[in-house]
């Protein structure tokens, strides 16, 4: 699936993700390939990337995330 994770002022990630894992406002939750269609709020914590190199870990100050037709798109509020 293809990830996006962008701020306001750049965007931080941009490529093919096998997982990403978000701080969702109600609790951690993973996106895996062909994900149902989800739009949700995010808390501040941690965003993990598993890609064929490995894994990424992010920490993010809030945000949103759209998942649909295996894309992901991450807005988030800040990178810390």
């Amino acid at each position: 699936m293809n990830l996006e994770i962008i701020t306001p002022d750049k965007k931080v990630f941009a490529g093919a993700a096998d997982a990403v894992t978000l701080p969702g406002s109600e609790g951690q939750f993973q996106v895996l390939n062909n994900h149902a269609p989800l739009v949700s709020t995010l808390s501040r914590g941690n965003v993990v990337i598993d890609t064929k190199g490995g894994k990424q870990t992010l920490v993010i100050d809030g945000g949103v995330v759209e998942v649909l037709n295996n894309k992901v798109l991450v807005l988030a509020e800040a990178v810390l």
